[in-house]
């Protein structure tokens, strides 16, 4: 089955959603410093999920998100920052 991913944004914070079938699999929150900048909160993936992969596919769900609406963006999740300092490709979505 292939993942779908929901993101909705209001009052300055966001959500991205990843569903396998009506299934939650994890979760990203942000809030926005401005119209180009946002602060990842923090990301949960459900414990049915762990150790396949997903935690890292909605990091790269939102890596995508962020270079197709010309966003930075500050990682303060422990999660998410480890997997875009592992992953050199990822990070020049990063606010410097």
């Amino acid at each position: 089955m292939r993942a779908t991913f929901e993101h909705t944004e209001e009052n300055a914070k966001g959500i991205f959603i990843m569903k396998f079938g009506d299934e939650v699999a994890a979760n990203m929150t942000y809030s926005r410093i401005n119209a180009h900048n946002i602060i990842l909160d923090h990301t949960a993936v459900a414990p049915s999920m762990k150790g396949k992969g997903v935690g890292k596919q909605i990091v790269q769900h939102m890596v995508d998100w962020a270079r197709e609406n010309n966003q930075k963006v500050l990682p303060l999740c422990p999660f998410a920052k480890s997997v875009i300092e592992r992953n050199p490709e990822m990070q020049d979505i990063l606010r410097k």
